[in-house]
């Protein structure tokens, strides 16, 4: 039986949280100094790239809070701040951070799960960061909203491991049910 895109959505928003946990866990394991250090990865830092995600997060959000068939489930995205910029600092510490992370991974889930097949076929009109007008399918923007997390913490799993902790496995087949037989 073949899988729906909204199911597999809904696997993602589980991945996404699952990820980002097993992330800031073992964020917290390093000091202070090997969490801010510049590395030379697109947002700096350990601490720099977690920001980014968050950032990336609430910037789709609000566009995606646009839509009709999200507006209500994403009306909690409205009292975040629209970040000034792809690079901001949200959370200077790692506490701040997960909890900020938390919140947004279940408002993900949670949208995830009252969105509808239909919803999935529409098109999202948004403008940019570089304020030029946008119009995609709802469902490709989604699959790039968790594809994003995905890129970039694999740069962070790499940062983390460059400090000699190691993050353990990222595989989504983790969560994929086995069909009996």
């Amino acid at each position: 039986m073949a899988v729906s895109m909204l199911d597999q959505f809904k696997l993602f928003a589980r991945y996404n949280r699952l990820m980002n946990q097993r992330i800031l866990d073992a964020a917290e394991k390093l000091s202070r100094d090997d969490l801010t250090r510049d590395r030379g990865a697109f947002f700096k830092s350990v601490l720099g790239t977690l920001n980014h995600v968050l950032v990336g997060d609430i910037i789709w959000l609000k566009r995606f809070a646009m839509h009709p068939s999200s507006r209500k489930a994403l009306e909690r995205i409205d009292a975040w701040e629209q970040p000034a910029s792809l690079d901001a600092i949200l959370c200077a510490d790692l506490e701040n951070l997960a909890t900020q992370r938390a919140a947004i991974d279940e408002i993900i889930a949670d949208w995830i799960t009252g969105l509808s097949e239909s919803a999935l076929e529409d098109r999202l009109a948004y403008r940019n960061t570089a304020g030029k007008p946008q119009n995609k399918p709802l469902a490709s923007l989604i699959s790039h909203l968790f594809l994003h997390q995905v890129h970039h913490r694999g740069q962070a799993t790499t940062l983390i491991s460059q400090s000699g902790v190691d993050f353990g496995d990222t595989d989504l087949l983790e969560l994929i049910d086995d069909a009996p037989g």
